[in-house]
């Protein structure tokens, strides 16, 4: 697009077909030539800064060539956009891009930001105001067909129809490549200000209306139900120990019990991970422990014991304060998130709770001791 405007730009009266056939010419020239560079003498020119070993020098050398790329783009009769997107792109494929990107992080937040001011900067009200009814037309015009485009090839490529709605809403907005667009063609005369401050201000409101069209698209659509094919939901449990939640906490701490013997049932809310969990053996119930009567159906009543693992700190703090309120002389034991997530298990009445990572951690530092050469003892 880019090389694009270049081609298009309107030469003056003079200028004969041949002249210009010329200038095109120039223009492929330049990007093959550029290519051809950066594929083949990019690598071994860093290889040999690498040896430096000095990080400035990389920065430095990355900067020249974005900047040579963009000086020989302008001498050829292209744009220095033209030459800068190339050689970003082109720096990007080489073996060093994880040092180079890792070199020019710090400029990367602060250019974007400066990028970013500037669209917002760029955005001329009185044209807004004098060309409302326009501008509102084509924002809503641009942003429908765009959608409408790309919900199409969603759905062509097997997309479920919620996925490729979502991904059509999120895409609407116009790429802030436009606004490179757009000025290297007003400056070569394909368009003009008033034009360029009217396609600008465009992209511009689409981008601010995108996060309101995915605020509204939550609130039209509804949510995703689970299936529970193949899942057995938990009712007229009889186990002798209750365990709510399974995933890796409650997959290790329900092993003791199943190896003594003891008839534990096990309820969670994950379709997947009870699925997931049936090709190894395990029955798992669906059941969410936070609601009253599933823990009934559950059979916490009949239980000995409930240990909650659940892995969200106000699930289970919801489900202690269940228990102890309904079966009072439960023993109830708890996976605690935090400290905090630990008093609050105690203040509902939790006779047994232990902060998810305290212990492991307590061995990890034991066996750094011991590697430091400390006693064991």
């Amino acid at each position: 697009l880019l090389a694009l405007i270049a081609f298009l730009a309107p030469g003056g009266a003079d200028t004969s077909l041949s002249e210009r056939l010329t200038e095109v010419g120039i223009g492929l020239a330049a990007i093959v030539g550029l290519v051809v560079a950066g594929r083949y003498l990019l690598n071994p020119f860093f290889r040999i800064l690498a040896d430096a070993r000095a990080r400035e020098v990389m920065t430095a050398a990355a900067l020249l060539v974005v900047l040579g790329s963009a000086l020989a783009m302008q001498l050829s009769g292209l744009s220095m956009a033209m030459g800068a997107f190339l050689a970003g792109v082109l720096l990007s494929e080489s073996t060093f891009r994880h040092q180079l990107e890792a070199d020019i992080e710090p400029f990367r937040g602060i250019l974007l930001g400066l990028f970013f001011l500037a669209v917002g900067m760029s955005l001329d009200l009185h044209v807004v105001a004098a060309n409302w009814r326009l501008i509102a037309i084509y924002v809503v015009a641009y942003m429908v067909m765009k959608a409408f485009g790309i919900y199409i090839v969603a759905r062509i490529l097997k997309t479920g129809h919620r996925e490729a709605l979502e991904r059509a809403v999120f895409m609407a907005q116009g790429g802030e490549f436009a606004f490179v667009l757009y000025s290297a063609a007003a400056a070569v005369g394909i368009i003009d200000g008033n034009a360029n401050a009217t396609l600008t201000a465009i992209v511009i409101i689409s981008m601010v209306l995108t996060p309101l069209a995915i605020i509204a698209l939550r609130y039209l659509t509804p949510r995703d139900e689970q299936s529970l094919d193949g899942v057995d939901v938990a009712d007229g449990l009889t186990g002798s120990v209750l365990v709510i939640g399974f995933g890796r906490f409650g997959q290790i701490a329900s092993q003791p019990l199943l190896l003594r013997g003891i008839d534990v049932s096990i309820i969670d809310n994950d379709v997947e991970m009870i699925q997931a969990a049936a090709d190894f053996g395990f029955k798992v119930y669906y059941g969410d422990g936070t609601r009253l009567d599933i823990l009934h159906a559950a059979g916490a009543g009949r239980a000995r014991a409930v240990l909650i693992c659940v892995d969200k700190a106000d699930a289970a703090v919801r489900i202690a304060e269940l228990v102890k309120a309904e079966f009072p002389l439960l023993t109830v034991l708890a996976r605690a998130f935090d400290r905090g997530t630990a008093l609050q298990l105690i203040r509902a009445g939790v006779d047994y709770q232990l902060r998810e990572t305290f212990e492991s951690a307590l061995v990890f530092g034991g066996s750094a001791l011991e590697s430091l050469g400390v006693d064991p003892e």
